[in-house]
């Protein structure tokens, strides 16, 4: 296993990260920031627009995790690294948009 692989591994798991909340947002029809909006990441973007952004993120997301090294579901380490990308970005997104949606947001 090289060194990328887990840096593959933890990018991976913070575009799946930022996908969910474009999909969910996007398929239930919300508006949501993203980098499209006027301004980049504050302003709302459609509910089609944040789907789109979110299968881009997710497939992003895919071929980090699948098409780079060998992840394997069954190896803890992998899944840790993948976990910590999940993570790590998961925090950063609820800070940023919490400012927006009533959340804690950076002080």
């Amino acid at each position: 296993m090289r060194w990328y692989h887990y840096i593959s591994y933890f990018f991976g798991g913070a575009f799946v990260a930022n996908a969910l909340p474009h999909l969910g947002n996007g398929i239930s029809g919300h508006p949501f920031q993203s980098p499209f909006a006027t301004p980049p990441g504050e302003g709302l973007s459609s509910s089609t627009v944040n789907v789109l952004w979110g299968l881009f993120n997710l497939a992003i997301g895919y071929l980090l995790v699948c098409r780079v090294g060998n992840f394997e579901l069954r190896k803890s380490r992998h899944v840790l690294v993948l976990g910590v990308g999940i993570l790590v970005m998961s925090i950063l997104l609820a800070h940023t948009f919490g400012r927006f949606h009533g959340g804690v947001g950076p002080s």
